[in-house]
């Protein structure tokens, strides 16, 4: 059986066509609460998450169907947990493949493998992999339930001026142009971003002399469930490769080609072809479905808040694909960010607030940075030594656990600690463990068969293990609280005894705890977090 060409593609998935409907005043003027350009996972998200929060959106899009080939597929356990959150959580997971073993070969041999998430007792898996065209359909579906959301496609916003009472887009669609007024506009328009191009806004950043094939591979295989790593294999001379597994039997295959690839001709089925039988074998059938080539880039923003435009995604920071850090940064944005902007919107916070989301999520994308550069330093050696450090560590980390820490084929995705955050209190007692102020909250089950982050899911939130500790009476209607009676793994997972109390904000990031608190310790710690007086 020969490979189909990639004009075959797709037989699993039908591309939806969302439909166009007209301005509501073409030619004219318009105005919005908030807008939001583009419409991939992380605008989509950021649309839910406002709604929820009871504010409504525009969001314009100049298409009018989901991504073309799986692009973004790897989800990690806390980008489940804020979809859950958003009401898609349930839906992502039901479709995902789950997988949370990895294994590292160099050349043929197999050098160690990896569980990313060793102890039971969590709702969501390490990390599922899903075409990122299912999770842009999910929310899509889930944002058309929500009156609070308008979804436009086919309408291209082509320019942006700022004032002080907002932001005006000019907006071009199959009907003409016109200008949408918001108070607030969230640019989620991606890598090549229009609205970072029309404010004159340039990333800074490395990127990398070297390129790779992504390959989407329709076929039947008995490859195991897990994130295969291989340096140097013997399939690919002198390169690098990774194989994950998707739905509906679509395989992802990432090659190292070199700098010297031309993009053009590396993407032609008469050169991946080849690259993809002497992978899978010549007599394994298989159809290609999607084809990309892509250069590693680490770049950012300066800063990711311009007066009343917030850059999220993309369009504020670029990774290397290995780590799956680009769309969980950018859905990890979204949690940080929505919750800021409607307290803020609704007079309960000062303008301030809204800096931290510049502050917090600049770290995030530092680090996220940070790893996706090793990553790439180590995948890609520079020069002759680094490539002979490289491989001794690999052949080492067959053998000795202290070398298998030294290996880098891409660190996984983690969400941020804010170290420095302004927004948390500081311990002012001894923690032998659990999430320390600025990082997130941990999920557990509970007694009752509900989720500890479920319950956790509207505003600020204060976990009493074992306590009496009572939400101050000005605040019962802001806080709500989450008694944990004796259950020793969330109490393990929180380094509580009895009297611990956490103070967890709407994005379930730890604002302070205590071992013994009282109203004035959580009133203080609340206004904190919202950069109100204290």
């Amino acid at each position: 059986m020969q490979p189909k060409q990639p004009e075959e593609r797709m037989a699993e998935f039908a591309y939806p066509s969302f439909g166009y409907r007209p301005p509501n005043n073409p030619g004219g003027v318009e105005h919005c609460r908030v807008a939001i350009v583009g419409g991939g996972p992380v605008g989509l998200s950021a649309a839910l998450d406002l709604a929820k929060h009871g504010i409504s959106c525009v969001l314009l899009d100049e298409e009018d169907t989901v991504s073309v080939g799986s692009r973004a597929i790897c989800y990690a356990k806390r980008t489940l947990e804020i979809w859950d959150r958003l009401g898609v959580g349930e839906r992502m997971l039901d479709k995902g493949v789950t997988w949370q073993l990895g294994r590292v070969f160099h050349g043929p041999a197999q050098r160690y493998s990896f569980d990313l998430l060793p102890e039971s007792g969590h709702r969501f898996p390490a990390f599922i992999n899903l075409q990122q065209y299912y999770a842009e359909l999910f929310l899509v579906e889930a944002a058309r339930a929500q009156e609070a959301i308008d979804l436009r496609w086919k309408h291209r916003a082509v320019g942006v001026t700022t004032g002080n009472d907002g932001v005006r887009l000019s907006v071009e669609a199959p009907d003409g142009g016109y200008t949408l007024v918001a108070d607030y506009l969230l640019a989620a328009d991606g890598a090549r971003s229009t609205i970072r191009r029309q404010l004159g806004l340039d990333f800074r950043g490395q990127v990398f002399e070297d390129r790779f094939l992504i390959a989407d591979v329709h076929m039947k295989a008995d490859f195991p469930t897990e994130r295969w790593f291989w340096f140097e294999p013997p399939f690919h001379n002198g390169g690098s490769a990774l194989l994950h597994k998707q739905p509906d039997d679509i395989w992802r295959i990432d090659l190292q080609l070199g700098w010297q690839a031309d993009p053009e001709v590396e993407r032609q089925p008469a050169r991946v072809i080849p690259r993809l039988k002497a992978m899978l074998g010549e007599n394994t059938p298989f159809e290609l479905q999607w084809v990309s080539i892509y250069t590693f880039q680490c770049r950012r923003l300066d800063h990711f808040r311009h007066g009343r435009i917030l850059f999220i995604g993309d369009a504020a920071h670029q990774v290397s694909p290995f780590g799956a850090r680009g769309a969980n940064s950018g859905v990890q944005d979204v949690d940080n960010l929505i919750w800021k902007l409607a307290y803020v919107m609704t007079g309960e916070a000062p303008d301030a607030l809204l800096d931290t989301y510049d502050s917090e999520r600049v770290e995030a994308a530092e680090e996220n940075i940070l790893h996706s550069t090793r990553s790439t330093d180590f995948i890609v050696p520079r020069n002759s030594a680094a490539k002979a450090l490289r491989d001794a560590v690999l052949d080492l980390a067959g053998d000795y656990a202290f070398a298998r820490q030294m290996v880098n084929s891409g660190r996984l995705s983690l969400p941020t600690r804010y170290r420095d955050s302004p927004l948390s209190t500081p311990d002012d007692e001894v923690f032998a463990g659990g999430p320390p102020p600025g990082a997130p909250a941990i999920d557990a089950p509970l007694n009752d068969g509900d989720w500890l982050l479920r319950r956790c899911q509207n505003g600020f939130t204060l976990l009493t293990f074992d306590a009496e500790a009572a939400v101050p009476a000005p605040l019962a209607s802001r806080i709500s609280t989450l008694p944990v009676h004796n259950q020793d793994l969330i109490a393990r997972r929180y380094g509580a005894e009895p009297g611990t109390v956490y103070l967890l904000r709407p994005d379930q990031h730890v604002a302070a705890r205590w071992r013994r608190a009282n109203p004035e310790k959580i009133s203080k710690a609340y206004r904190k977090a919202l950069m109100q007086p204290v």
